[in-house]
């Protein structure tokens, strides 16, 4: 352990006191464990390579740092079938470099930061800004899709923002039913809008034809008052990222202030927000999944709209699971899907249809794909279904 954490360490650079991985280095701790107190290495000798090339948009990469490990290498080919990222040149000149247009073209590239061993990757919203010790760590649930991966905030009272704690970093919170310790660059990085400048922080008031501010307690009682005095002519239109028990609060004042006028936004505008996910008997857990059990994918593209569960589902599949893809267009799911059925645009309620009047009759050895897929399904001990937003748009839905 000693001798290869001299290897390692010959040409590493004393970054320590402000790499942003400092603190919570595993290279760090191990040499602080077994490593030798003094080096036998001529500093002069030591490579000096670039430090801050931006592999992507978000990712930066310190090649002086890098020990070569294939960590995120390993991640981006073997986890999320992403392989944008590889070694180049050899020996000493190894280096780590992006192969994709635009760089480092991946949905899940801020989990190579995490797993990282040395600080050679970095976030560009977290370079520098700030100390491991220093965070307050706060548990939470994704805001931005269905699948609710865990999470956690890192935060920290800053005096530049009025004493308020802000949100420094995202990191994934394990959690091996839901999202494993894996996060989307979606749910770790869309956070800056919390901290906004033109965010509103106190409410505003028409006053003479301008918006002024004023307090909560004046804006309180105008609202409650127009609410007593047109009850039954108020409408309430909630938010699609709304939780069911924020949205039962919602229904319940409604009905206080006597209005039955109460909507959720149209399915036309709710996005990728919208994706049904049914279990079928029992034991849905996408964990679980494997031989014998079957996972049905209608009008969703997965990977676009929540790509925790693309993952699940293309690791349930590689355990043996049968899946069924219908859609209008093919997707990254087609690769791992048994039977891939592309339907004509307008024609996705008239395939389900195909799909659930072949399961009725036994069509064992049939060519057709639709047939095909029904028998498997119907054959399957459980039964996962998804339908997605997409299909959520559609007319005939």
């Amino acid at each position: 352990r000693e001798s290869i954490l001299e290897f390692l360490l010959s040409s590493h650079p004393l970054d320590c006191p402000i790499c942003d991985k400092g603190g919570e280095c595993p290279l760090q701790n191990l040499t602080m464990a077994h490593g030798k107190g003094t080096s036998r290495m001529d500093v002069s000798l030591k490579l000096k390579l670039d430090k801050h090339v931006p592999l992507g948009e978000m990712i930066y990469l310190d090649r002086e740092r890098c020990i070569q490990c294939a960590r995120c290498i390993r991640f981006q080919d073997e986890v999320v079938d992403d392989p944008v990222i590889h070694f180049h040149e050899r020996g000493r000149h190894t280096e780590i470099v992006t192969f994709s247009e635009p760089g480092f073209d991946s949905y899940w590239s801020g989990n190579t930061t995490d797993i990282c061993p040395v600080g050679a990757l970095t976030t560009a919203d977290f370079r520098f800004g700030a100390r491991p010790w220093e965070l307050v760590p706060v548990a939470t649930l994704s805001p931005h899709g269905p699948a609710g991966s865990n999470m956690v905030f890192s935060t920290r009272r800053e005096a530049k923002s009025g004493g308020r704690s802000v949100i420094k970093r995202i990191m994934p919170r394990q959690n091996e039913l839901v999202n494993e310790i894996w996060i989307s660059d979606r749910d770790r990085f869309v956070h800056h809008f919390a901290d906004a400048k033109d965010r509103l922080t106190k409410p505003l008031m028409r006053k003479d034809g301008k918006l002024v501010e004023t307090s909560w307690s004046e804006a309180l009682d105008l609202v409650a008052g127009k609410l007593q005095q047109q009850g039954t002519a108020v409408a309430g239109l909630g938010g699609d990222r709304l939780s069911n028990e924020d949205l039962f609060v919602f229904q319940k004042l409604m009905r206080k202030v006597g209005s039955a006028n109460i909507d959720l936004a149209n399915r036309r505008m709710a996005g990728g927000d919208v994706v049904a996910k049914v279990g079928i008997s029992s034991g849905s857990n996408l964990r679980e999944l494997g031989a014998g059990d079957a996972i049905l994918v209608v009008a969703s593209d997965l990977h676009e709209e929540e790509p925790v569960w693309w993952l699940r589902v293309k690791q349930a599949a590689q355990r043996g699971a049968t899946l069924v893809v219908l859609n209008l267009r093919p997707t990254r799911l087609d690769k791992y899907a048994k039977y891939a059925v592309h339907y004509a645009p307008g024609q996705a309620l008239a395939t389900v249809r195909q799909l659930v009047n072949a399961a009725k009759v036994e069509t064992n050895g049939s060519d057709n794909p639709i047939e095909s897929a029904a028998d498997a399904l119907v054959q399957a001990n459980n039964l996962v279904a998804f339908y997605g937003a997409e299909g959520m748009t559609y007319a005939e839905t």
